[in-house]
């Protein structure tokens, strides 16, 4: 397999278990010597649960580790501090008779599909931004759906605010024109704060673009059922529609087959649970292009600690 990329995300549909896979994946890093930061996006803290420790939006060292940190994003949190970014910058541009009108409009924004994509976004690129110190950085990503809007913002984004920027552009210069004498101060596009804002916020989205497409790499968590499957053959079109690469497919929860001794109804029930979950294994292996990297069995208890190890031995991808 080729050589990891410093950013690695493990993706899928909600409940079918990235946070156990990308805590077993950074284990596996840790453990290999590599500097490595857990990243989770998770509103329940599933992370805090793996590793029976608490974690909050700074990377906080995770205890029995010397090479693994964690942090978890607070979705919530991320959009009211975007929220208020965006109302002091917008009240600062603007006539304080429109103040709270600007303000009722991006409340209004914040509501609608997609707001909590647009704030987590912010978050990931300050934190690829600075992940210097790190080898590899793992993040447990949101579900499938949200995932795929948030990695998409780039290149939509980068058009819009083209396009913003020449209309911004082209007003300042109908402002210049229009001004008589020193009655009002003179503006250039150079000093102008809305450009200057809207040139930054391209150049972060290109930065994005560039990192999530030539220095990240994406594995896809699915269950073993035909609503999953059907789920991962989708987002696997979807990414690659976005020229992101998908390093391969995590089969996780197979039930384990019973022993042979073992009869009853209980034991015929997982008999024909396994054949139908093995049809499921066989189908990602022979129709789906990315490979099959992982095939992991459901654990009786939580996985953490001990367990955790085996999982991350199961991971057939590289460190």
């Amino acid at each position: 397999m080729a050589a990891m990329q410093q950013f690695v995300f493990f993706g899928g549909k909600g409940g079918v278990g990235k946070t156990t896979v990308s805590s077993a994946y950074a284990h596996k890093c840790a453990r290999a010597g590599l500097d490595t930061l857990l990243v989770s996006t998770d509103p329940a803290h599933s992370t805090a649960d793996v590793f029976d420790q608490r974690f909050d939006d700074d990377p906080q060292r995770v205890d029995g580790y010397d090479s693994l940190w964690a942090m978890e994003i607070d979705p919530e949190q991320e959009v009211a501090e975007h929220l208020m970014e965006i109302k002091r910058a917008l009240g600062d541009q603007v006539s304080p008779s429109i103040v709270n009108e600007i303000d009722r409009q991006v409340e209004l924004a914040h509501q609608t599909p997609g707001a909590h994509e647009a704030a987590l976004f912010d978050r990931f690129i300050e934190v690829m931004r600075t992940a210097d110190e790190y080898d590899r950085v793992v993040f447990d990503t949101s579900p499938t759906g949200g995932t795929l809007r948030l990695l998409s913002l780039p290149s939509y984004l980068e058009g819009w605010i083209d396009r913003l920027l020449s209309k911004r552009e082209q007003s300042v210069d109908l402002y210049e024109k229009a001004a008589i004498g020193d009655m009002e101060p003179r503006r250039s596009a150079m000093g102008d704060p809305i450009i200057a804002r809207l040139r930054e916020r391209k150049e972060n989205f290109e930065f994005a673009g560039e990192t999530l497409r030539n220095r990240a790499q994406f594995f896809l968590v699915c269950n073993p059922d035909e609503l999953s499957l059907r789920e991962t053959e989708r987002a696997i079109d979807s990414y690659d529609e976005r020229d992101l690469p998908v390093g391969g497919l995590i089969m996780n929860r197979l039930t384990p087959e019973p022993d042979p001794e073992e009869e009853g109804r209980g034991a015929r029930f997982l008999r024909q649970r396994v054949e139908t979950e093995r049809a499921h294994v066989e189908t990602v292996e022979t129709t789906f292009d990315p490979p099959l990297v992982a095939a992991i069995e459901t654990r009786i208890a939580e996985v953490r600690g001990d367990l955790l190890a085996d999982v991350a031995d199961e991971l057939d991808v590289s460190v």
